[in-house]
């Protein structure tokens, strides 16, 4: 079996194809089991072939919140042009609840103690940070929906009234909060205020409007018993619909998985690279599950800095030999659980002749790379994101 699996001429073919190729000139009791089972088995198998089945975990809704800012989701929006004043990121806060959004301008270059002196209330309002599982973007699909929208607002405004983009920001956050919002039935405003913002064209309601407390109070708890049964019939909708599309899996703290991995995605674009890099990397044992649908991975100091909880969707089960263990020395991931593959010297360099140009041309030693070791790039483009190598 392990000639006509692993061998040059066969090449690791799935289960089905081996046990036809073999089944012709052997045979013997419980043949397909056998060979199911050592296909099963096979570890560079589960390291680099796709899967082409649902993926992994049902969705998992996130509790819906009590009252008004009690659950807050947070990211940002990063690279963008500078304006005048240096902000070139934007800070997106959301109410889970209400829906109501702040867009805050920033820079990029804030630290973490800068952001909470900008975010002073959260500590004093008793606001709790509930982090989600690595790279799992259903967690936060809230805030990137939201991200999107704005980014489309902007966009409008910068082409039809022109100037910068952090001058709109304000009337960006207004019209945001104070339109229709489908999963609430109303815009944010009305369900924190009671009623929409007069616009120019909406300007009813003209004068002051006089309530008791005690109606006040009455007319907030039940728009609010209102909102939390309008999300509660908007998530079991998605739920269903998602998981049509998905399929249960369980794992025991003991067990051994692999870790989906993905070839590296920078910013060099004039070639690709990683191509033909494993998909998984492992295994690694499971020491704690964490809800219904992720588990903490025990992670050797070689990812140290990645967070070690996980979706079940980038999980995959190894029945392979548990003391096998593949060596993370030729394949260095980042924080992102993307390949890094690093330029460490210049070989030698030649002037490539086209029909109308020419191209100079170095020749690269990489260092972490699955895959020739050496290539030639174009010199200009080294230059331009490594400059350390021709100092």
């Amino acid at each position: 079996m392990e000639e006509a699996h692993k061998s040059k001429y066969s090449i690791h073919p799935g289960a089905t194809k081996m046990y036809r190729d073999l089944r012709v000139n052997y045979w013997w009791p419980g043949m397909k089991r056998d060979i199911v089972k050592y296909v099963e088995k096979c570890l560079t198998c589960l390291q680099v072939k796709a899967e082409h089945q649902k993926p992994y975990g049902k969705l998992q809704p996130l509790e819906i919140p009590m009252w008004k800012w009690e659950h807050i989701t947070m990211d940002l929006i990063t690279k963008l042009p500078k304006t005048r004043k240096g902000y070139d990121t934007i800070w997106v806060i959301v109410d889970r609840l209400t829906k109501s959004a702040h867009f805050i301008p920033i820079r990029e270059s804030y630290s973490s103690e800068k952001m909470a002196e900008v975010y002073n209330f959260q500590e004093e309002l008793g606001t709790k940070l509930l982090f989600g599982t690595a790279y799992h973007p259903q967690t936060d699909v809230q805030s990137e929906r939201t991200i999107q929208t704005l980014e489309d607002m902007l966009r409008a405004c910068i082409i039809d009234f022109g100037g910068s983009w952090d001058d709109y920001l304000p009337l960006a956050e207004f019209s945001y909060n104070n339109s229709y919002h489908s999963g609430l039935g109303m815009p944010p405003y009305e369900m924190l205020y009671g009623r929409r913002c007069r616009t120019p064209i909406c300007w009813g309601e003209v004068g002051p409007r006089e309530l008791e407390n005690k109606e006040i109070l009455k007319v907030t708890n039940q728009r609010i018993d209102q909102i939390r049964a309008h999300l509660k019939a908007a998530q079991d909708r998605q739920k269903s619909y998602a998981d049509k599309r998905r399929r249960p899996i369980e794992f025991q703290v003991g067990d051994f998985v692999l870790l989906k991995v993905s070839p590296w995605k920078g910013v060099i674009r004039f070639r690709k690279r990683g191509k033909l890099s494993p998909r998984f990397i492992g295994p690694f044992k499971i020491i704690a599950r964490v809800g219904n649908v992720a588990y903490r991975l025990e992670l050797p100091e070689e990812l140290n800095l990645i967070h070690n909880t996980f979706h079940v969707s980038y999980l995959r089960k190894c029945l392979a030999d548990e003391s096998i263990y593949v060596p993370l020395e030729d394949i260095k991931v980042d924080e992102k659980l993307n390949y890094v593959e690093n330029p460490v010297a210049i070989l030698d360099h030649k002037v490539k002749l086209l029909r109308n140009k020419t191209i100079d041309q170095v020749k690269v030693k990489w260092k972490h790379r699955r895959g020739s070791e050496y290539t030639w790039e174009s010199a200009d483009e080294m230059k331009k994101f490594y400059p350390y190598l021709f100092a």
